[in-house]
């Protein structure tokens, strides 16, 4: 038998056969890890995600890391809080004020604007009251604005 490149020759007296040689299956080195059957990915990934802090350190405008919780931090009843957002101007909040304990109720929005311009260590300016642009969304929600000096 004589092997030129691949191909084996058979050699029978004047008639010369060629097959093709089978190729050996190679092992998938690249996708398996030391033959423990752990893709080298799910090991990449698993590398990558035990590194680092697990919160987040991103900064929100003002200088407020963005894990904080705004709706705690407004000084807001929890139950009364539908939503706070920063703002180019300052925060928008929406509340329920029913959820509002009726002592509470005349100085919450006050209480709220010094919380949360507090967090960017500004003192408040003006709070300004929003009309509802879907009142029947949240019946009896408000909204106000809070503007930051």
């Amino acid at each position: 038998m004589l092997m030129y490149g691949g191909r084996a020759a058979i050699t029978k007296g004047a008639d010369t056969v060629t097959a093709q040689r089978a190729i050996a299956p190679q092992p998938r080195r690249t996708q398996l890890a030391t033959g423990r059957g752990v893709p080298l990915s799910l090991i990449a990934l698993l590398g990558l995600t035990a590194c680092g802090d697990r919160m987040t350190n991103d900064i929100l405008p003002g200088g407020i890391p963005a894990r904080t919780d705004l709706h705690a931090a407004s000084g807001l009843p929890p139950a009364s809080v539908r939503t706070v957002a920063r703002r180019a101007f300052g925060w928008r909040v929406i509340y329920q004020p029913s959820a509002i304990p009726p002592a509470d109720l005349p100085r919450a929005e006050s209480r709220a604007a010094v919380a949360l311009c507090g967090l960017e260590r500004r003192p408040p300016l003006r709070i300004v009251q929003q009309p509802r642009v879907d009142p029947s969304a949240d019946p009896g929600a408000r909204l106000f604005d809070i503007y930051c000096a």
